[in-house]
């Protein structure tokens, strides 16, 4: 699996990432049973995509997925992985984050997160509130890493200004062919200062697997010529675009991560990156 360094951290981890957000009706389960549907499909997915060298996983306290990725890599040697989650915005207090990092890292069994998420910005606490217990969590072990998600250019650098000795080190975000705001400054900023891009819906919610009109006229072309399916395209395509980004498609299932992974270890030309966006946009 093709790898690239993760923003200022300097670590060095697989391009492609695992995301293990299962929908609404996995939470529902979940909620009900401890365990949601489907729990050993995606944890065999999840061990495929590890057995393939995708070693970046990324989960959150809302998806109750975190479970899911225990049980995934507790055969596999803790520092080889990087692990990410996240916390929710009804824990965006002082105490509460503290709280919620706490009950991550046992539904992880793990004893530390490697990149510790704002799942979204809070309309009510202020940013500096909850960047200061991130930054306790820093200092105590249990998180190496600070993100963000969601977060714009201005939220950055509020963000930037809130914190006394550590840094954010990345944000995640929309982006793919289809929705491509991202590139309009973030993208830019975060090349610029060093952060990560992690890419979530990177084949927008499977309508990249499934293009219509001229995108897909454009990647049927591409997938002959590089014998790739249209979901490896979307992915590779981020990958391209810029060497801050980090798709993360989700892993499901074993199938999946086979073809996701097979979105690395190439690289679209340049004429083929001008023709998929010029086709996205028609």
């Amino acid at each position: 699996m093709e790898r690239r360094v993760f923003g200022k951290t300097g670590e060095n981890i697989s391009v492609i990432g695992m995301g293990t957000w299962y929908g609404n009706s996995y939470v529902a389960t979940a909620k009900l049973t401890g365990r949601g549907s489907g729990f050993q499909e995606k944890v065999e997915g999840l061990k495929r995509g590890l057995e393939l060298g995708m070693n970046f996983i990324d989960t959150a306290e809302m998806y109750m997925s975190e479970p899911v990725v225990a049980e995934a890599i507790k055969d596999y040697q803790r520092d080889n992985l990087f692990i990410a989650t996240k916390v929710w915005t009804n824990h965006m207090k002082y105490e509460d984050v503290i709280k919620a990092a706490e009950k991550s890292l046992e539904r992880l069994n793990t004893k530390y997160i490697d990149l510790y998420q704002i799942h979204w910005p809070s309309q009510s606490v202020p940013l500096k509130e909850t960047l200061r217990a991130m930054e306790k969590l820093v200092y105590d072990g249990l998180v190496r890493y600070i993100g963000v998600c969601n977060f714009s250019v201005e939220l950055l650098e509020e963000a930037k200004e809130s914190l006394a000795k550590q840094e954010v080190v990345s944000d995640q975000v929309e982006y793919n062919l289809i929705r491509r705001e991202a590139e309009n400054d973030l993208l830019p900023y975060c090349e610029s200062n060093n952060l990560a891009v992690i890419a979530y819906r990177p084949v927008a919610h499977g309508g990249l697997a499934n293009p219509q009109g001229s995108l897909r006229m454009a990647m049927d072309e591409i997938a002959k010529k590089y014998n790739k399916t249209y979901s490896q395209i979307a992915i590779n395509w981020l990958k391209v675009k810029s060497h801050a980004t980090f798709p993360i498609p989700r892993i499901s299932n074993a199938k999946r991560a086979e073809e996701d992974a097979g979105a690395a270890g190439w690289s679209l030309q340049q004429d083929d990156m001008v023709a998929l966006e010029k086709a996205s946009t028609q």
